[in-house]
């Protein structure tokens, strides 16, 4: 089988007859297709998977005002993972047909959307063993619309399983061990599913909303697997993790309903806050009345102290605003599962009372050494950390590669990094002193310390893995995230550009932002042109400054807070385990 207009990869598949009935789905090889309950008979505004996870409120502005956001310049986080989520994607599709020439259809990306669909469902009808890049026809009746990166023939029960491509994670390696459960997995080159013992699942909702969604698709044009299952190629590319859809439906059938209502203008809305607010362009842009972040400052929402599900889950007990959330007297609610219900209640009061700390303990504490090293890292997406930057005795010291990620630079580096870092601590102890290094929020530092131990093994100055684990397990690798959330409450979040500013850090960059940094970063290793030295400054100075920044906060946290920070008694709720 060849390709369907992939130039200078392979042949042009011909017409086939499809006998896969009406466009509009009603019925199909025989097979009537029911409509969704909540979907009505008019059509209706397509949505693809994308609407269904995420703020209910954005989907109701965005199709109710589509040209609102015209020439508004689209938030560069969002724009560079869904450029490098497009790149991996190519980067799989190559390789998987390059093993196989033979065995795939591409449906030329460039076709209108029309032909695209009309091709797959050729394709799908022809019984093609491998599609890339179906689009499904467009459903008036629903307001479906949605494409696969692969559909997978089922030959033993008939019909096509949908396999999406991720630029994230699905699974994490792990030691082989007995367990209630083993995600179930496939080799990416051959369709084989089993259980696999050496990996755990990573929950990736999306993921599951998107393969139901395209299983519904297919449902109605009588061409989905009865198995009941569809995969996920995830962003190493060594497997296939395999979701039984089946538990998902439901779920789906249901969110979907809502999500259609809402942008048919059947269901209300209002904002609410929630990580997606960050990067959203309606957060301060005024469309119906004030900007979202307005009209929750102006109506007190009580999402701004307790976002996401926190906010659901008090509304569902009458909680409205945060002054009502300040005032609760009554018993926890018995469905609050995220901390100490008490620690809602005083996060509100704090907020009222424009607190940005509350003491939970007294005296604060933090672990303190003879010789201190503090350590910040700057990644680039998931190809990499290119810069470890340390502050030692007041000296900035940083180890980075500019050498475009991925790069085998970033080896010589870390090695760097990881050699100066060992010896520092083997002379701490040499001469009898404590020693320990510092960072903030230790996922990312932990994460990367693990993957670089890993990718560039037997290099001069690399860790092992079992090194990596001795150090980030032991006493002398101090998490300062841990020792704030452990002794404060934190109205405005936890994030060290929310906490250092109270200890009277300031960045010298007002960009300054994890986000930023990756538009900063493409120009600075030249992604798109010669490399831009300035940038190289710029994130330099910004690594800095998140090291000095963990520095001050720790000798504020010993020497000030406890005069300077009000205590849980200030607040008249009773008192909070440490």
């Amino acid at each position: 089988m060849g390709f369907v207009g992939l130039s200078g990869v392979g042949t042009i598949l011909h017409s086939v007859e499809s006998g896969i009935g009406d466009r509009a789905g009603r019925k199909h090889n025989g097979t009537a297709v029911e409509r969704p309950a909540g979907v009505a008979d008019a059509p209706t505004p397509f949505i693809d998977a994308r609407a269904l996870i995420g703020c209910r409120h954005r989907l109701h502005l965005d199709a109710a005002h589509p040209g609102a956001l015209h020439g508004v310049t689209e938030d560069p986080g969002v724009r560079q993972r869904r450029e490098a989520a497009t790149a991996h994607r190519l980067r799989v599709r190559d390789a998987l047909i390059a093993a196989d020439p033979a065995g795939w259809v591409v449906i030329d990306p460039t076709l209108r959307a029309a032909e695209r669909a009309e091709a797959t469902m050729q394709a799908c009808a022809a019984g093609v063993q491998h599609i890339w890049g179906g689009l499904l026809p467009q459903e008036p009746e629903t307001g479906r619309r949605g494409g696969s990166e692969i559909l997978l023939r089922d030959h033993d029960r008939g019909g096509d399983i949908p396999g999406i491509v991720g630029n994230h994670k699905g699974t994490d390696p792990r030691k082989p061990q007995p367990a209630d459960f083993h995600p179930t997995t496939s080799n990416p080159y051959h369709w084989n599913p089993k259980p696999d013992r050496h990996r755990k699942l990573r929950q990736q909702p999306r993921d599951q909303q998107r393969l139901a969604h395209l299983y519904r698709m297919l449902q109605r044009h009588g061409m989905a697997s009865p198995a009941l299952v569809g995969g996920v190629i995830g962003y190493h590319f060594d497997c296939i993790l395999v979701h039984d859809l089946g538990p998902v439906l439901a779920d789906y059938d249901q969110r979907y309903a809502d999500r259609v209502a809402v942008v048919r203008g059947e269901l209300p809305t209002i904002p609410s806050k929630v990580p997606e607010c960050r990067q959203c362009p309606w957060w301060t842009r005024s469309i119906e009345g004030p900007s979202c972040e307005g009209w929750l400052i102006e109506h007190r929402d009580v999402s701004l102290v307790a976002p996401g599900s926190r906010a659901d889950v008090l509304r569902r007990h009458g909680v409205q605003t945060i002054d009502e959330l300040a005032e609760w007297a009554g018993d926890d609610p018995d469905d609050w599962q995220h901390g100490p219900f008490d620690e809602a209640v005083v996060t509100a009061r704090a907020w009222i009372a424009g607190a940005p700390l509350v003491r939970r303990v007294e005296p604060i504490r933090v672990q303190r050494a003879d010789v201190e090293v503090d350590v910040d890292l700057e990644s680039f997406q998931e190809y990499g950390a290119y810069l470890w930057g340390t502050l030692l005795d007041g000296v900035y010291r940083p180890f980075v590669t500019w050498d475009p990620l991925p790069t085998e630079d970033e080896g010589r580096s870390f090695g760097e990094f990881w050699t100066w870092l060992m010896t520092i601590r083997a002379e701490a102890a040499a001469r009898g002193k404590t020693f320990a290094a510092y960072c903030y929020s230790r996922t990312a530092e932990d994460k990367w310390l693990y993957e670089s131990a890993r990718r560039f093994a037997g290099r001069p100055g690399v860790p092992t893995v079992d090194q990596v684990r001795a150090f980030v397990d032991g006493p002398e690798w101090v998490d300062m995230f841990q020792a704030v959330s452990d002794q404060f409450i934190c109205p405005n979040g936890k994030g060290l550009k929310k906490i250092a500013p109270v200890a009277g850090f300031a960045w010298r960059d007002a960009e300054a932002g994890g986000e930023a940094s990756m538009s900063w970063y493409r120009l600075a290793v030249g992604y798109e042109g010669d490399p831009d030295m300035s940038q190289r400054t710029r994130l330099l100075e910004y690594n800095e400054d998140d090291v000095r920044a963990t520095q001050v906060l720790r000798e504020w946290m010993s020497n000030r807070a406890d005069l300077e920070v009000p205590g849980l008694a200030d607040f008249g709720r009773r008192t909070i385990a440490s």
